[in-house]
């Protein structure tokens, strides 16, 4: 394959057109939740994911676990759970069985606010996709998205 192969060409093409759908779509997402949360994308992610931890086996995710599921670095992660937890929206505390693992859970603070902001990212990017979906270059991978039924 060379650098102008029409396959490469679609090939990255596609992937820009992916690239320029997730941009939008949280930049967008973004905007509403700082507007009227004061939260980013990432800490709404986090919080989501903290959120659905259980007391069962498995149930608590390590950090390792959390920075996969918010597609960041464990570096970034916990930094991101240090602000949090600074903020009173998480704690964290040390495995009952391993002392060197640390679990993190959201708080009732952190809690209250992600129940109240959740209307606001489903909102936002119910209308990053209509946006998106106007524009002939992202309105396959628009319906794509809608079409995925990903458990959380």
């Amino acid at each position: 394959m060379t650098a102008t192969d029409p396959a490469l060409t679609a090939l990255a093409q596609g992937w820009c057109a992916l690239s320029a759908l997730h941009g939008r779509i949280e930049a967008h997402i973004e905007r509403a939740l700082q507007a009227k949360h004061d939260l980013s994308v990432r800490e709404y992610s986090l919080l989501d994911v903290l959120s659905r931890q259980h007391d069962g086996e498995g149930g608590h995710l390590q950090m390792k676990q959390v920075a996969d599921a918010v597609v960041l670095s464990q570096s970034a992660t916990t930094r991101l759970v240090t602000r949090l937890e600074d903020r009173g929206l998480l704690e964290r505390y040390l495995c009952p069985t391993d002392r060197r693992g640390i679990y993190t859970n959201v708080t009732e603070a952190g809690l209250r606010l992600l129940e109240e902001a959740r209307p606001t990212n489903d909102a936002a990017l119910r209308q990053a996709l209509d946006e998106a979906s106007r524009n002939p270059e992202l309105a396959p991978l628009v319906r794509v998205v809608e079409s995925l039924n990903v458990p959380a």
